[in-house]
């Protein structure tokens, strides 16, 4: 049976694929992306777990700055993504110098793109969380929890960008291993660095009677909030080293350890980028913003709806997670098809991906309406948080479907290099459905009616990439007998 490289390249040397083939070139992918994206909410689940057993507080003051973070990691991340297509499609037409060429310069763009974000991050720190409708209770720990983010936006630049450039070139495999090693890393910095030092009782009798009990003392900074920052930023380094070496050494498609070649940037390589990045970026700010703006509405509902709001994105991230997976497959089948220059088959790999998303998500969406009382239970001991993050998780589940439409067909655009009009689609939708109906019924319905807006949002934002995907001109490529 072919192996993923193998069939990766009779797509670049214009081989036949059966339609069984395609579908286990898919899994192949999709699998290791999946696990990966999940492994990074396993992350901030366990962040967000940790950091609710301080309270209701401390959720909140979380919750507060979560989306403004979010920002601020969209704009690095359109440095990943602005030239990993790029690398993509120049790998599709077995051009490896030059997809070599292209990581060179992502790697100097890239670095000065994260010290002014982290500049700007600590600049406004002490003033974001008012900005934002927090008060005195939350704001000193809203800060403090975003200014380290900031100050780690390096180390999440190298981190995204190398997975980008592994994943759109074939290595979905590397990425996913890395995702999991941060997650198990994240548990233990968090253990130490939130709680403060302490001595915790052994019962060991329950193991036999003639045990006795036992205490040992467990070393901790006790940092709270904070702490919940630095050890995900630790294992965020910890992680974005392995990934840089096994990039810039071990890659086989990217090797730059001992070639020669210049990082300073092309002409070209940045119109290029900036034609793909740009219209993400602008998206993503605007999209950010209206995430920011959802924020200030629930911010007056009270603590327990801001927590409730923050637990609830974690919980459901489980569940569209696998969409952002198999996006990131779709993006590398789509981009290679397109380089190749291979019309149909970039096609199929569009619907195929799409289909499964959609299948997969909708799966999640049914266990996460089952299963919310558990999931709100394992975030927060408040039975108030609790109690309304279960009726909002019940919404939300019935958009799942349409929710994996729009993570995948936008990938898929993404790897065809189309994002112009998409970003649109997603701005027009965010702003103009959810935005508008959050903020008309929020004062009704509570976070219950804000949860309910997203949900026809989505909804609705599915069925508009659908409709693009079928009827829109986003293959870039010319149409041949392949």
């Amino acid at each position: 049976m072919a192996s993923k490289d193998t069939l990766l390249q009779r797509i670049r040397d214009h081989e036949k694929l059966t339609t069984a083939e395609q579908l286990r070139l898919t899994a192949l992918l999709s699998v290791p992306a999946i696990l990966a994206q999940v492994s990074s909410v396993l992350m901030f689940y366990i962040d967000d777990a940790m950091v609710g057993s301080l309270g209701a507080n401390a959720s909140a003051a979380v919750g507060l700055v979560a989306t403004s973070i979010w920002l601020f990691w969209s704009i690095i991340s359109c440095v990943a993504t602005g030239f990993s297509v790029q690398v993509a499609h120049r790998i599709g037409a077995n051009d490896f110098d030059g997809a070599r060429s292209v990581f060179r310069q992502s790697i100097a763009i890239g670095i000065i793109v994260a010290a002014l974000t982290a500049a700007l991050g600590v600049a406004i720190a002490r003033p974001l969380p008012y900005w934002l409708g927090g008060d005195d209770a939350i704001a000193p720990d809203a800060a403090a929890y975003f200014m380290v983010f900031c100050l780690g936006a390096p180390m999440a630049l190298f981190s995204m960008l190398m997975s980008a450039m592994l994943r759109c070139a074939g290595n979905m495999k590397v990425p996913s291993l890395a995702g999991i090693m941060m997650c198990v890393l994240d548990v233990g910095f968090n253990f130490i660095a939130i709680f403060p030092t302490r001595t915790v009782a052994l019962d060991l009798s329950a193991l036999h009677p003639s045990l006795a009990s036992a205490s040992i003392v467990v070393p901790g900074l006790g940092l709270g909030v904070m702490g919940a920052a630095v050890g995900s930023l630790l294992a965020e380094g910890t992680v974005a080293a392995y990934l840089t070496w096994y990039a810039v050494v071990r890659s086989k498609e990217l090797r730059l350890w001992r070639q020669a070649g210049s990082f300073r940037p092309q002409r070209d390589v940045m119109r290029r980028a900036s034609a793909i990045a740009g219209p993400i970026f602008f998206q993503r700010v605007l999209m950010n913003v209206a995430q920011i703006t959802i924020t200030i509405i629930v911010a007056p509902l009270g603590a327990i709806a801001l927590a409730a709001n923050v637990l609830c994105v974690t919980a459901e991230s489980l569940c569209y997670m696998p969409g952002y997976g198999i996006g990131e497959a779709a993006t590398t089948l789509v981009g290679q098809s397109v380089g190749a220059g291979r019309h149909r088959l970039t096609q199929r790999f569009a619907w195929m991906t799409t289909l499964l998303g959609m299948a997969v998500m909708t799966v999640m969406g049914a266990i996460m309406y089952v299963a919310a009382p558990l999931m709100m239970a394992s975030l927060t001991p408040d039975a108030a948080v609790r109690a309304l993050g279960v009726e909002c998780l019940r919404i939300e589940a019935w958009a799942e479907p349409g929710f994996a439409a729009s993570i995948v067909a936008m990938s898929v655009f993404v790897g065809a290099g189309d994002t112009g009009k998409p970003a649109l689609m997603n701005l027009f939708s965010m702003w103009a459905v959810r935005v508008t109906l959050a903020a008309m019924l929020a004062t009704t319905y509570g976070l219950q009616g804000v949860w309910f807006a997203m949900a026809v949002e989505l909804t609705f934002r599915g069925l508009i990439f659908l409709a693009r995907m079928h009827w829109g001109r986003w293959m870039k490529v010319k149409a041949n007998n392949n």
